[in-house]
């Protein structure tokens, strides 16, 4: 028989192993902020070093989106049967591969084969975030611990993001350009060892094997509904191929969802998604994804557009934007390290309740002031409060309305509903701002300024049903008492 005091000795003990595991999975997500803020201020001189046009820039994100979309829910099942160490591993791997592939590159082709097996990295903060909640079993505050660890890696991630960007704009003339690409790699290789020594492996929690056929079905479904949205981007809004591609992807979810309703150890549970406890946390991933994945190269454009000849824009330098962008950063870093204190204040439900209005605020005042560079600067940093808090607080969120052999599907399936929803997004920007190639090269003319308002509008009013959705979310899910435990 236990007692208190033995009892706390323990959780103790937990807590103590757990500061060291949050600790080498931070090295995880300072590879994962260099790899998402190393490439985006030198894209300009990749297109030059690989003898491509600027819009073909485009591509890579492309592929990187589908791999993303394709790949999350497989390795977080994965994650699940297997270990959550081996997954780590194994996509570490492939987008080390991958960061070796885009510095060696010898051609355009190649180099987007790279950008695509890069996209693995996607899954690395659903199973960080799994691996926590999993450590923190026995503390008696799962819930709470996990969402700390969260802040942790995110506050960290963005940071690195920042630390990425400038590094590469300070090296991109003092080095040539394979060089350049190889520092990114070289990280990702080191990490994959800080993982191998410093992440302890844990056998799979879940039974069965994964669903290939559900595989298969998932692929094709993304697959045509990605592929209709790239032709929409390419062809534009009148293409009848690009949207007879998205109605034969949406329309593929039927048999899809039938099949896993009815297999055993489906690749995605759809019971489990339409939980009360999981709901609202996936839809809100999807909304947010279309403002903080979908809206980034039209805020972009907009900065760069000469005022004088457009009759809007900032006229901003690529300095400004890099700081435009800096600033966001930070404030996501801020909004993720804050999470803690929000939700002891607010409670985690309100928490991320007031960070989706935050996310909605920020881009509705772009409705109202968006002639002057401090107002671009103010709608960004309130963007990116509500931004961070919820890159840091859905994973947690889902792996807690999770059973415990499902927490690595729940945490992945937060990303993997964000990336469709930013690719969703992406191409009803396209659409908003097809009057020009304002998306590719803002110099070959400009988008009218109610493009830019839809773009707004659509991020504002989707964080806003975000909100709504997490209204939602039974106050059981996230909430949980405090025990003490000394630290």
């Amino acid at each position: 028989m236990s007692t208190p005091g033995s009892t706390q000795a323990t959780a103790r003990s937990h807590v103590h192993s757990l500061f060291a595991i949050v600790g080498f999975l931070v090295c995880v997500e300072i590879a994962s902020g260099i790899l998402q803020g190393y490439y985006t201020p030198i894209f300009s001189d990749i297109a030059d070093h690989l003898d491509i046009a600027d819009a073909d820039v485009n591509w890579f994100e492309a592929s990187q989106l589908i791999v993303s979309a394709i790949v999350i829910a497989p390795l977080a099942r994965l994650g699940d049967i297997v270990g959550h160490k081996k997954i780590l591993l194994l996509s570490t791997a492939v987008t080390a591969l991958g960061s070796w592939v885009l510095a060696l590159a010898p051609s355009f082709g190649v180099f987007l084969v790279g950008a695509a097996l890069q996209g693995a990295y996607v899954v690395w903060l659903p199973i960080e975030v799994a691996i926590i909640y999993r450590r923190t079993a026995d503390t008696g505050r799962q819930n709470l611990l996990t969402r700390r660890g969260a802040a942790v890696l995110v506050g960290a991630l963005e940071l690195a993001v920042i630390i990425g960007a400038v590094t590469s704009g300070a090296l991109v003339t003092a080095t040539s350009m394979t060089v350049l690409l190889m520092l990114p790699a070289i990280v990702v290789t080191i990490v994959f060892f800080v993982i191998w020594f410093g992440i302890e492996s844990v056998p799979g929690t879940s039974s069965g094997r994964l669903d290939l056929g559900g595989l298969a079905m998932l692929t094709l479904c993304l697959g045509l509904v990605m592929g209709g949205l790239i032709a929409i981007r390419l062809q534009g809004a009148g293409s009848l191929l690009a949207w007879g591609l998205v109605v034969l992807g949406v329309a593929a979810l039927v048999p899809f969802t039938r099949y896993e309703l009815r297999h055993d150890e489906p690749l995605v549970d759809i019971r489990l998604m339409r939980a009360p406890g999981q709901w609202p946390v996936q839809l809100t991933a999807f909304l947010f994804g279309m403002s903080v994945l979908g809206a980034q190269i039209p805020l972009s454009t907009f900065a760069r557009t000469d005022p004088e000849v457009a009759g809007y824009g900032l006229g901003a330098s690529a300095g400004f934007v890099s700081t435009l962008i800096g600033v966001y950063v930070i404030f996501l870093a801020i909004g993720a390290f804050t999470l803690p204190l929000t939700t002891r204040l607010l409670g985690p439900r309100l928490a991320l309740v007031a960070s989706a209005v935050l996310v909605a605020v920020g881009y509705g005042m772009w409705l109202l002031f968006h002639d002057q560079t401090w107002q671009a600067l103010l709608n960004m940093a309130v963007a990116g409060l509500g931004s961070g808090a919820l890159v840091a607080a859905l994973p947690a969120t889902a792996a807690a309305a999770a059973p415990g052999d499902r927490t690595s599907f729940a945490t992945g399936m937060t990303n993997a509903t964000k990336t469709v929803g930013g690719a969703i997004a992406s191409a009803i920007f396209a659409i908003a701002l097809s009057a020009t190639g304002s998306l590719d090269d803002p110099t070959e003319g400009h988008a009218p300024l109610a493009g830019y308002m839809t773009v707004w509008a659509v991020c504002a009013v989707a964080a806003l049903l975000a909100a709504a959705s997490l209204l939602m979310l039974p106050r059981h899910v996230a909430e949980e008492p405090e025990v003490p435990v000394v630290v």
